[in-house]
């Protein structure tokens, strides 16, 4: 400050610049538009209408919505995200997952929260909810809730309680009963949510892609599990799935949920399933012998950015009857509301981008859940926050605001309001018929909560009537969910014309877990002899749930028709079916599969018996391993390379290496050293070999890698060999491979070998011909040295001498070398590379504001797309050009440009849990850093930010953890001109092409 300004003059700076520091901060939280003016912003479908309900103050952070049977609306208030209140953080990683120093105590007991469940109310029957009044407050991350049996089911990490309220007063009879403990409270953007009933009577709940719960001896992450409030049984419905947040079940009773992956809108949930997950982060199935999950419903045209939430299948009636059965979700990224076709594919469905209903044109606007109201109208949340990423548990949220809108068709009036509670069981019963499905479900709610001893028999006798084929599902659901499905009604309903009756009935038998011998008899003559796909891939799901003996029966009987090889479900519930037995029922598995007449089945050939040969050698038993050779004995001579390939595999997924003689069959053990011997270059033999322990294999490999006169292409295939089966007798025959004479991918080859081995020799040959060699085999010579203290120290010295250039190094190397936990090395790396993952957060703001004004011009999109290939195509892609080794850029939030900024600027602020890296230290000093990519029981393979895979023996393996530093590098975007940038974040922000 300049000494000479006067005394005033200093204040009046001082002041005015506390002002703008607090006026910056205020304006972080400030709503980006009030709630009036946000709905008139709204780009609305036409013959639609958009009316605000409720926002601030009345409501806050909506997370999940619903009506009850009065008319009012239910309300979470998401309020104490994303930190539980009363815990302490004893760790966070790099998945943003947090550890707490305890378990809470469930409410009352428990530390008090910020979250509410309150009911807002429409007074003057406006259209507004005016009155609002908490049912319960003090909760703590609760995040989904289901009105019924006389009371309220909430989810609150890491519980499901029941608060009951018999006496109909809006408030809590007593503490709530805990019904099940273990959710996890990891990642609060991920926890349990979405609780809805189903319609057979269970409660159904998602579980995020980052949280871990352990249930009743369960543990698991992603998934789809239920809950049966009259039993109280808890099982998993279905695991995988990813970040789910968004249940909703059709007028046949699938099951959909919302999905975060880009590029899809849903996943069809079946019974029994697996499906797909991140697996190079969050780890593998439950199940390791799946050998197959379900994807995602493929899907057309998608619009939007990938978070799609809350997603719910119209069945009202005040939106025009185009939308009947339409799929009306939320896009989180893209700010607004669209629906989607179902498009029968199969046993399952694909989707259809239909169109955007509501285009807030609002970058607050974050819809959380949508629901369909006695009116017929969806209702959907705006959770409304600048902030739509969940970058770290600390990041501030702005709490002050939320809004709920109701959307309708224009000028449709909404009927007469029916107070479902009041009526009597029969006027229940009767608007099971309702059109409104939202009376259908409150009815069977309320029947359910009444449980008059009438009702069932009602119900019976309507079953024997004729009805339309929807009207008898609804009437079935009821039934059982009131308990009253016995055995003659379901064998009535096993005869149904309508496959959805079938197959609903089949399945609410198979949730009994065994069969009378004249149900199972019934559905083996089904599986015989039933037309529709739909009742075989419930059948498929149900033998999963029942004993050997009727499930092997139902399998083998689906199988021996060849119908349904194509379809999207039913041979891998199937193989699931099967792999249930495996082991258990082996003498019967044997017996139905293991012939020459069931190679002569196009269904099994095809698709069980290969899985089967993998299951039984996984396992690696005498018994199974017998069964594995009596499959290769009865095989055709077609199919003997891919069964010896899934033998193969499977041995691998044992995790054991070379097994031991005596687990080892003879009969398996001289037929696959007489199939070697006649095919001495076939890889996959010579693998199963090394895996039984024929040394004959490992010296021929040698023999050909280091023979001049064999093709290079021979040659490296048999060191990519050695690098998974050799041992330190090939390291005097492979150190000549390293001299700058050999061709370079012979000897980068060579390297991965022998870095494998900490013999000294090995550092000396390559530190020896480092100055001899091309580019890329010294970056190579770097990534092998820099794995170990001892070479890197050696190759660090020769630089500070002078003996060797100071080369480049990239962020990977130097991320390694830091790794490597030694202060001679880091000091050295100092004095000539500068310090490594020093925080310059000042530094990376300034380069982000430097950017930001350089691409006030525009670019050319076209040469930005060759400038992408280049510099960004090894581990991204975009436009379905490039690599996932990083994140699919499609449908990231590319239209921010914030966001693009900071990713590339900053990439170590915040990496998305499926993309931190790990490093990978092994017995011997070896240290390797990149993203997992292939994760075996016997095995990793590990890819560096080249895409470079390199093969680590999990038997090698000291330790694995994750890298606080990104794979992507830093000052990307310092080596690009001005045009260049202007060129590169056009093509990144421009519309994805049409498809032809």
């Amino acid at each position: 400050m300049n000494p000479l300004l006067p005394e005033r003059s200093r204040f009046c700076c001082v002041m005015f610049f506390t002002l703008f520091c607090y006026l910056s901060a205020t304006r972080a939280f400030a709503q980006g538009f009030p709630p009036e003016q946000a709905v008139q912003r709204m780009t609305v479908a036409d013959g639609f209408e958009v009316q605000l309900v409720a926002s601030e103050p009345l409501v806050r952070q909506p997370v999940a919505i619903d009506f009850d049977d009065r008319g009012r609306l239910w309300v979470i208030q998401y309020l104490q995200y994303p930190n539980p209140a009363g815990l302490k953080r004893v760790q966070v990683d790099q998945y943003t997952r947090s550890q707490y120093d305890r378990v809470p105590e469930p409410p009352p007991h428990g530390p008090r929260g910020a979250d509410r469940l309150t009911i807002l109310e429409d007074t003057d029957h406006d259209g507004q909810f005016d009155q609002a009044h908490d049912f319960v407050n003090g909760l703590n991350l609760a995040s989904g809730f289901a009105l019924g049996n006389g009371g309220v089911y909430v989810l609150q990490a890491p519980y499901l309680l029941f608060y009951p309220d018999r006496n109909r007063d809006d408030k809590p009879d007593n503490d709530p009963e805990v019904l099940l403990k273990g959710f996890g409270l990891d990642d609060a953007s991920a926890v349990a949510n979405s609780l809805t009933w189903g319609p057979d009577g269970w409660l159904y709940g998602c579980q995020g892609s980052t949280v871990t719960a352990r249930i009743r001896g369960v543990k698991f992450v992603q998934a789809i599990w239920r809950y049966h409030p009259r039993t109280k049984a808890f099982e998993l419905f279905a695991e995988g799935g990813g970040n789910m947040w968004g249940l909703d079940f059709d007028r046949q009773g699938n099951l959909l949920a919302s999905t975060n992956l880009g590029g899809f809108v849903l996943l069809h949930i079946v019974q029994e399933g697996y499906y797909w997950k991140q697996f190079s982060k969050h780890g593998p199935l439950r199940n390791p012998f799946t050998f197959g999950y379900f994807d995602h419903a493929p899907h057309q045209n998608f619009k939007g950015g990938h978070v799609t939430v809350g997603g719910t299948v119209y069945q009202g009636t005040s939106l025009p009857a185009s939308l009947q059965g339409k799929y009306i979700s939320g896009n989180l990224l893209g700010h607004e509301i669209q629906f989607h076709t179902l498009i029968p594919d199969g046993t399952s469905f694909r989707t259809e981008h239909g169109g955007t209903l509501v285009q807030a044109n609002d970058s607050w606007f974050a819809p959380t859940d949508l629901t369909v109201g006695p009116d017929g109208a969806v209702y959907f949340t705006d959770w409304h926050d600048k902030r739509t990423a969940h970058p770290n548990p600390d990041a501030d949220w702005d709490r002050s605001n939320g809004r709920i809108y109701r959307l309708h068709g224009r000028g449709v009036k909404a009927a007469p309001f029916l107070q479902v509670h009041a009526l009597e069981s029969q006027q229940l019963l009767a608007l099971l018929k309702q059109p409104n499905e939202w009376y259908v479900r409150a009815a069977r709610r309320e029947l359910i909560t009444r449980q008059d001893p009438h009702v069932p028999t009602i119900l019976k006798t309507q079953l024997h009537q004729q009805h339309s084929d929807h009207q008898t599902l609804q009437l079935l659901w009821t039934l059982a969910s009131l308990d009253g499905l016995d055995n003659p009604t379901a064998l009535h309903l096993l005869q149904h014309p309508a496959p959805a009756v079938r197959s609903w009935t089949i399945r609410l038998l198979g949730d009994r877990r065994s069969a009378s011998p004249t149900i199972a008899q019934r559905f083996i003559q089904l599986a015989q002899t039933d037309a529709s796909p739909q009742v075989r891939s419930q059948l498929a799901s149900t033998a999963a749930r029942l004993p050997a003996d009727p499930a092997l029966e139902i399998t083998q009987s689906i199988l021996k028709r060849n119908l349904d090889q194509a379809d999207p479900h039913i041979p891998l519930l199937l193989w699931w079916a099967i792999e249930k037995q495996s082991l258990t029922a082996i003498d019967e598995i044997e017996q139905r599969f293991v012939t020459m007449e069931a190679w002569q089945q196009p269904f099994v050939s095809e698709f069980i018996l290969e899985r089967l040969m993998k299951r039984y050698a996984a396992a690696a038993t005498p018994r199974t391993l017998e069964v594995c050779q009596k499959l290769l004995a009865t095989a055709p001579e077609t199919k003997q390379a891919s069964l010896l390939q899934a033998l193969d595999t499977g041995l691998a997924l044992s995790g054991q290496g070379q097994l031991k003689p005596e687990q080892i069959p003879a009969a398996l053990a001289k037929q696959l050293a007489a199939r070697w011997r006649a095919h001495p270059e076939n890889l996959v033999l010579m693998q199963l070999n090394a895996r039984l322990g024929n040394p004959a294999v490992l010296k021929q490999a040698l023999d050909i890698a280091v023979n001049d006169s064999q093709p290079l292409a021979q040659r490296t295939a048999m060191l990519k060999f050695l690098q998974q089966f050799g041992n330190v007798s090939v390291i005097d025959p492979l150190l000549p491979l390293l001299d700058a004479q050999q061709p370079a991918t012979l000897r980068q080859q060579a390297m991965l070998v022998l870095a494998r081995y900490a013999d000294p020799r090995i550092s000396q040959a390559l530190l020896k011909s480092y100055p001899a060699y091309d580019a890329s085999s010294q970056t190579q010579t770097r990534r092998v040295l820099f794995t170990r203290q001892t070479w890197a120290l050696t190759f660090l010295r020769l630089v500070d001498e002078g003996k060797l250039p100071a080369a480049e190094l990239d962020q990977q190397e130097l991320t390694t070398l830091n790794s490597l936990g030694n202060k001679t090395i880091t000091g050295l790396t100092a004095k000539h590379w500068g310090q490594i993952n020093q925080s310059d957060s000042q530094h990376k703001i300034t380069e982000i504001r430097r950017v930001r004004f350089l691409l006030k011009h525009p670019g050319n999109a076209e040469r930005g797309s060759q400038l992408f290939q280049k510099q960004c195509a090894t581990c991204h892609q975009l436009f379905g050009t490039g690599n996932k080794l990083g994140p699919d850029l499609t449908t990231a939030n590319r239209g921010d440009l914030d966001y693009l900024l900071e990713s590339i600027i900053d990439p170590n602020r915040f990496v998305r849990k499926e993309y931190v890296s790990s490093v990978v230290v092994t017995r011997d000093g070896r240290v390797v850093t990149g993203i997992i990519k292939v994760d075996q029981p016997d095995q990793i393979q590990i890819a560096n930010n080249k895409n470079e895979l390199t093969t680590i023996r999990r038997d090698d393996i000291e330790e694995i953890h994750d890298s606080p530093v990104s794979l992507m590098p830093e000052k990307i975007l310092k080596q690009l001109s001005e045009q260049e940038l202007q060129d590169l974040f056009a093509y990144l922000q421009s519309p994805a092409p049409k498809k032809e």
